[in-house]
């Protein structure tokens, strides 16, 4: 059997970048829990993306968590979440006892619905935060979402595990809100292993959060608590992976562009194929490549077919209200989540992958249109 294609796997620098890093805590002994590679990581990335300021922690999770926990929300709150997305996203609204209400996509962004948000504070006008997410690396709509949080003063988080490296009208997606988080897990566009960031323009929040993530440990002689902490920060050999990363982000973009663009030139002319959004406001990361089918080739026999020959794909991300653990809460939209569920493939889109490997995927997809 051929070798294995990927959807999305690491892919360390050719020139080496991490080992220098990791190197370097060894060398000065700083393997955990701080040191200089997590506060330089948190400074290169707030620089790289044009946030202010960032804390590094364990996972895109945990950024999620206390991003919530920073804007103030808490048991019995309501918060707005896009519904097309991974549980990360979820999770945490119920970790922190909150109620959450899951907003349709629309078909242009594939992300938060605006006319959806806006119908869902008028019927939920006491809402305390929401959280969009950038799927697959797809900005979404964020002049309007934007205004529509301020308009109800609501603070407004933004899931940007997926689209580090996007921009939106020029600025990088995870910096209008008031939170954005980043995931370096391992099928990222880069990765440290695991880990998370949380970056804002709030320097004290940002600071608490650091408070948080170290156990929430008062400043005393001896060890005192007066706030329940998390044991929720990034160590010094992980941030020196994410500092070597981060060297290669534009690269690592350049490849995933280039292998959208491969699949959109192969397969565009294939009848009752249509491709992820690409509008004109949002220069995206194309995280995964992805496609949705209207013809008679469904997404389970491209699947399958790419599985018979050792190849990874996966559905698009089954929406949150219709997950068991989350369809006792309310919904507001449409079917458009749905349908780009039932509808969608994500393409193997490993930033390792050659041309050869390319045409592999696409020889196969082919064969299943003859």
């Amino acid at each position: 059997m051929d070798n294995k294609i990927y959807l999305a796997s690491p892919h360390m620098s050719d020139e080496g970048y991490e080992m220098e890093y990791i190197k370097e805590a060894f060398d000065t002994n700083w393997i955990a829990p701080l040191g200089t590679n997590v506060n330089e990581f948190e400074k290169e990335l707030a620089r790289k993306v044009g946030s202010g300021y960032a804390a590094a922690l364990v996972s895109g999770t945990s950024a999620i968590h206390l991003a919530l926990k920073a804007a103030g929300v808490g048991e019995g709150d309501i918060v707005f979440c896009q519904s097309l997305t991974f549980s990360a996203t979820a999770n945490p609204i119920i970790y922190q006892n909150a109620i959450p209400v899951f907003i349709d996509s629309d078909y242009e962004t594939w992300n938060m619905c605006p006319k959806a948000l806006e119908e869902a504070f008028e019927k939920y006008p006491n809402v305390k935060a929401v959280i969009v997410v950038h799927l697959y690396g797809l900005s979404a709509d964020m002049d309007r979402i934007v205004d529509l949080c301020k308009k109800h003063n609501v603070r407004l988080i933004e899931d940007a595990a997926e689209s580090l490296g996007t921009t939106y009208k020029g600025k990088h997606t995870g910096t209008f809100g008031d939170y954005g988080i980043f995931s370096f897990n391992g099928n990222k566009i880069i990765t440290t292993s695991g880990g998370g960031m949380l970056v804002s323009e709030n320097e004290k929040r940002i600071a608490k959060v650091r408070f948080w993530s170290t156990q929430a440990r008062d400043q005393a002689r001896h060890y005192q608590h007066s706030e329940i902490g998390f044991n929720y920060r990034m160590s010094n050999v992980v941030a020196g992976i994410g500092r070597g990363q981060l060297k290669v982000l534009d690269e690592r973009v350049a490849k995933k562009k280039y292998i959208f663009e491969f699949y959109k030139r192969e397969l565009g002319e294939l009848e009752g194929i249509d491709f992820m959004p690409i509008n004109e406001w949002n220069d995206p990361n194309c995280w995964l490549s992805c496609i949705t089918l209207s013809g008679q080739v469904r997404p389970i026999d491209i699947m399958e077919a790419l599985e018979k020959e050792n190849i990874e794909s996966r559905p698009v991300w089954k929406p949150m209200h219709m997950q068991p653990f989350f369809e006792k809460y309310d919904f507001v939209g449409g079917d458009v989540a749905e349908r780009l569920f039932e509808n969608g493939v994500c393409l193997p889109s490993d930033t390792k992958m050659t041309d050869e490997e390319l045409g592999r995927v696409v020889g196969i997809i082919k064969k299943l249109w003859e």
